[in-house]
């Protein structure tokens, strides 16, 4: 007979094993994570739908006593399985993609080209919904979610959800890019554009706070200027300055974790960092987050008093021969799960609702 072994964190993976090598325990785990692999309207480079599976790879790599959160692994992580639907609708909606960026502009009116952008459109309101109910899901049963993209169109459903469920929310956006592109290439759903639907679309949200901001149009800043300070825009060319005018990072941080209020969702572009650390991300910008920089405002987040609600991480893309990018990806959501546990140490969650 076969004896089942137990759980040792200080050991290799186990066959068959969760995220992080972790039991398979949905029912006990603490936090979800809802991978979803899903880049229809990635508009560079791609390979983000992979980047669930390669982060899951890469996790049994991460050793798991943590140094700012200690043995993080003990409220339990459950990766939940990724949804046939959203994977199954991902290559036909790109293929729909296509046929309107050749098009052009001057071609949007042809029939085929607004078929295949209402299909486009359709598709994606379709993975929003899929999102939100699978969220929900985990929500009512008291979890915490995280999502795991993806481009960054993918987490919009949960941010809906956690919005309507804590109004008054802030968001910490670490990205090389506003996001605020109105209905970007004529796609409504974007990856370029998911801050401007969720600033127009949740009214749960009241503040959006910007690190890492360097690659813009007008249109977008001119946004920000007249949000009357709903979005908040922290841009690496300033947090630059900062560093060489001799102002810590310490004092950069906590003026900007000042600016958010007392419930956050962090929501985390991985080319938000320097793209040392993400060579194959989508849309990868020179200039950026140093990977301690990024984990010491979160860091401050978490001892500040704040809570936090949900994370995301998405456009994690991993390379052709190697892992870098999952590897990466993989410690930076082991930091996430980690520090947003440690800002509800209260233990309490969601209430389970009827």
């Amino acid at each position: 007979m076969t004896t089942k072994k137990s759980f040792d964190p200080s050991a290799p993976a186990l066959a068959g094993a969760g995220i992080y090598g972790l039991p398979k325990d949905r029912k006990n785990a603490r936090v979800h994570l809802l991978p979803v692999p899903w880049e229809a309207t990635t508009s560079y480079g791609g390979g983000t739908s992979r980047g669930p599976r390669a982060i899951l790879g890469a996790s049994e790599q991460v050793d798991l006593y943590d140094l700012d959160c200690g043995r993080v692994y003990e409220a339990g992580i459950f990766m939940l399985p990724e949804s046939a639907a959203i994977r199954a609708a991902n290559a036909p909606t790109r293929r729909a993609v296509e046929t309107v960026l050749a098009a052009g502009p001057e071609g949007l009116e042809r029939k085929a080209v607004q078929n295949a952008l209402r299909k486009v459109n359709e598709a994606s309101a379709k993975v929003n919904d899929l999102v939100r109910r699978a969220a929900r899901k985990s929500l009512d049963e008291g979890k915490i979610v995280g999502l795991v993209g993806g481009d960054h169109s993918s987490p919009y459903g949960l941010i809906a959800e956690l919005a309507e469920r804590h109004p008054g929310l802030g968001i910490l956006h670490f990205d090389a890019h506003h996001d605020l592109r109105v209905a970007y290439e004529g796609f409504e759903h974007s990856h370029a554009s998911i801050m401007d639907n969720v600033m127009r679309d949740c009214p749960g949200v009241a503040k959006l706070v910007q690190v890492g901001i360097r690659d813009f149009c007008e249109e977008e800043k001119d946004q920000v200027d007249r949000s009357e300070r709903r979005i908040i825009a922290h841009y690496d060319a300033e947090l630059a300055r900062a560093k060489f005018e001799g102002i810590t990072f310490e004092d950069v941080a906590s003026t900007i974790v000042s600016q958010l209020p007392e419930e956050v969702y962090v929501s985390f572009d991985v080319d938000g960092l320097d793209p040392r650390y993400c060579p194959n991300t989508g849309t990868p910008v020179p200039g950026g987050l140093d990977f301690n920089e990024a984990i010491h405002l979160l860091r401050v987040l978490a001892e500040s008093g704040r809570r936090i609600v949900g994370f995301d991480l998405c456009e994690v893309a991993p390379g052709a021969k190697d892992e870098w990018d999952a590897n990466v990806g993989a410690r930076l959501l082991y930091k996430l799960i980690g520090f947003t546990l440690l800002s509800r140490e209260d233990g309490e969650e969601s209430a389970p609702q009827d």
